[in-house]
């Protein structure tokens, strides 16, 4: 009973994380022989849905998370289709009895420790660059049976990045959100910019990962480019309402879907695609 209470209090924030989730830079998984693909995989957030759902097959996914199926988070909410969606229970894990379980938080409490204990589990760190994502990719590849299908995957990434040009020389961006949030370096973002030869200007004024700049210090400081999320093209609210204030007309911009950078995964192929072309387009 204490059990269950325990997971049932922290199941919202297991299975409602919406972080970005990979793993650190590391060399390929050395192979150890053949492994049971697990037959009743769960994902706990969102940036492990994506992974599951480009790697194992369909009939090995027993439940997602309520993200999974939704286009403006998920890359891969068109594949989540159909696919059991928990909605934060933990009682559901326990009913599913997966063999594997993708996306444990790496944050210690009670329930995560008992879950680790109870079915096999593979954690995912934030993944803040390329080689992060290759590392994920091979490590939830590995551990869902499918690790030829990890580095197919991952062999297509590296062949359609190499086509996408660089920017001019000396271009300059800024990664703005609502309510004036400014990403810095040491981001996935950062490691987009560089990828397509711009400088992140949080990182030219020493701005720290995540820091907040108005609309006059943004227009002051004058980048080339305003790198936005997509769905903030339009003013819904304050938080969106700034983002287009006047000052701020003559400032090209370059909006990418939130969907292709709140996680490292894939689709930092199309994110580096999107940017490049709005950037070179300007």
């Amino acid at each position: 009973m204490a059990l269950s209470t325990t997971l049932r209090s922290a199941s919202v924030a297991l299975l409602g994380l919406a972080t970005v989730c990979g793993v650190s830079a590391s060399s390929p998984p050395v192979s150890r022989g053949p492994v049971a693909a697990p037959k009743r995989i769960v994902s706990l957030n969102l940036c492990a849905d994506q992974l599951v759902l480009a790697l194992a097959d369909r009939e090995q996914i027993a439940g997602l998370t309520r993200y999974a199926a939704d286009p403006a988070m998920s890359a891969e909410a068109v594949r989540a289709k159909g696919l059991p969606i928990l909605r934060g229970a933990a009682e559901e894990i326990m009913a599913i009895d997966p063999d594997l379980v993708v996306g444990m938080p790496a944050r210690r409490n009670p329930a995560i420790k008992a879950l680790k204990t109870r079915y096999p589990a593979v954690d995912l760190k934030s993944a803040d660059g390329y080689d992060a994502i290759l590392a994920s990719i091979r490590k939830v590849a590995l551990a869902v049976g499918h690790p030829e299908r990890g580095e197919a995957l991952i062999v297509g990434m590296e062949r359609d990045l190499a086509h996408i040009p660089r920017a001019r020389k000396g271009v300059v961006a800024a990664y703005w959100q609502r309510r004036g949030y400014l990403t810095g370096t040491g981001t996935l973002i950062d490691d987009l910019m560089t990828r397509v030869g711009v400088t992140n200007l949080a990182g030219k004024l020493g701005k720290p990962a995540l820091s907040q700049m108005g609309i006059e210090e943004l227009a002051a400081a004058r980048p080339d480019v305003i790198v936005v999320d997509a769905a903030t093209d339009k003013a819904v609210d304050q938080g969106t309402a700034m983002m287009h204030h006047p000052v701020l007309d003559g400032i090209p911009r370059v909006a990418i879907p939130q969907a292709w950078t709140v996680c490292g995964g894939p689709a930092y192929v199309k994110a580096a695609r999107a940017l490049a072309k709005g950037v070179n387009a300007r």
